[in-house]
């Protein structure tokens, strides 16, 4: 392992221990949102989610994903995990041992590329290697004056952010000119990350898929109707094949769930997802991975049952099945 100076230069994105928990290609793993909680309105309450962490990884649930949620937006309806990212994250790294952890996604253009560069190594290091970084360009107009940006600059801002990010991570004394500040070669950033850390794009951040496919590790996308997704993904392939031939990068969907009692429970539609038994959501999840969708990410928020008990019935019932049923390689 290389010391906190330097970064193994011989390694990719594709060996940290997150990225290699998460993802293979024709296979579909599940993480899961904090907070690991059903509630209305837009706060948590935040009660045993250490507890339930480490349960997730027990279980073999593949990630647990955190939200970047600056200011509090009553519209939005939704404060995530509502703690700092990156304080979060150093918690739970040291609640738990094996399962990935992920932002979905850190906002870069309302964060200096310096200070995201610091808590991504930072988190790496703590966590021995576990970190994926999910990023975007920022979505709620409201928090964009209060932290001086400019709304309409915000998907150039994104790739500049995400340049120097990658550059610090990198490089050593790097020399660097941006809109966001000058490194001359006489100051570094530490420390530095075990491996590169794997970047996964939210939405398209302002981005044309190609330029997505060729720059970052992965792209994570919002659900859709199962044959749009479909046409999605194989787009998403082909850009990948094209700007990255032979090279393996995964496609990542959000799916809010509301698991009924009655294992047999049809399906209704809710918000970005389903209310229906536990038959349906593991004939759902098969019908993503047939379609090129690596991993799901979980979130609980609009669920009718305790959280916990969701979380050990996807566990217990549907992971090994989905685990069985994809077989070796399959």
């Amino acid at each position: 392992m290389p010391d906190m100076l330097t970064v193994n230069r011989s390694a990719r994105p594709s060996d940290s221990k997150g990225f290699q928990r998460m993802f293979a290609p024709g296979r579909l793993t599940l993480g899961v949102f904090f907070p690991i909680e059903a509630f209305p309105g837009d706060q948590p309450t935040m009660l045993g989610q250490e507890r339930l962490a480490r349960r997730a990884e027990e279980l073999g649930f593949a990630a647990l994903w955190c939200r970047d949620v600056p200011l509090r937006d009553p519209s939005f309806g939704d404060l995530g995990q509502v703690y700092d990212p990156w304080v979060y994250l150093g918690w739970i790294a040291a609640q738990t041992r094996e399962i990935a952890l992920a932002t979905g996604a850190l906002v870069l253009t309302l964060r200096h590329p310096l200070h995201t560069a610091k808590g991504v190594a930072s988190v790496d290091r703590l966590s021995g290697n576990r970190l994926v970084l999910g990023v975007a360009s920022g979505d709620r107009p409201v928090e964009f004056p209060a932290f001086g940006v400019d709304f309409d600059q915000r998907y150039a801002l994104f790739r500049e952010n995400l340049r120097v990010v990658r550059a610090t991570l990198s490089e050593e004394f790097p020399q660097l000119q941006s809109p966001y500040g000058t490194l001359s070669g006489n100051a570094d950033l530490v420390p530095k990350p075990i491996s590169p850390v794997p970047m996964l794009v939210t939405g398209h951040s302002g981005q044309p898929l190609e330029w997505i496919a060729k720059e970052t590790d992965g792209w994570i996308t919002y659900p859709r109707a199962l044959q749009r997704q479909a046409e999605v993904a194989a787009h998403w392939r082909a850009a990948v094949e094209a700007a990255a031939p032979g090279v393996f990068k995964p496609f990542v969907q959000s799916f809010y769930v509301d698991l009924s009692e009655d294992p047999d429970a049809a399906p209704a539609p809710i918000h970005l997802g389903f209310r229906g038994g536990r038959n349906f959501i593991l004939r759902f999840l098969e019908a993503l991975r047939s379609i090129g969708v690596n991993h799901v990410i979980l979130n609980l928020k609009y669920g009718a049952r305790n959280a916990g008990d969701v979380l050990e019935e996807i566990g217990r019932e549907i992971l090994p099945q989905l685990a069985a049923r994809q077989g070796d390689g399959e």
